[in-house]
């Protein structure tokens, strides 16, 4: 399972993002689709994520600014950013919680994924 997350950059404070992520690979579903981030000298914290049913959580420091959204047909995960802020900024990771393949149709082991990250920067 591979994810490629995209979308990071430069902002100023007030300002909206976008950052994409695509899953591929070889598995019988996807369960889990989320965003994570990481500052340094902090430990890489859960920002949004939704499972397989449409149910979303977020960190209460983006709640209300940011939204994630799903779309299983393309195998895509989205986080709109809006009204950033300096403190939003840090690296984002992509994450996906995947089924690989079991028996005859049945789902098999479940297995964690990262994308590669994707800077994000708001500048005061």
């Amino acid at each position: 399972v591979q994810l490629q997350a995209s979308g990071g950059g430069l902002v100023q404070a007030g300002g909206s993002l976008r950052l994409s992520c695509v899953v591929s690979g070889s598995f019988h579903s996807i369960s889990d689709l989320g965003w994570y981030r990481q500052t340094p000298g902090k430990q890489r914290e859960m920002v949004a994520r939704m499972d397989s049913e449409g149910n979303d959580n977020y960190a209460a420091t983006v709640m209300d600014r940011f939204t994630i959204t799903r779309d299983s047909a393309k195998k895509t995960v989205d986080l709109h950013m809006n009204s950033l802020k300096p403190e939003d900024t840090g690296v984002y990771y992509c994450h996906g919680a995947a089924f690989l393949a079991g028996k005859g149709w049945s789902p098999g082991r479940k297995v964690d994924s990262w994308g590669q990250g994707t800077l994000v920067t708001v500048s005061s």
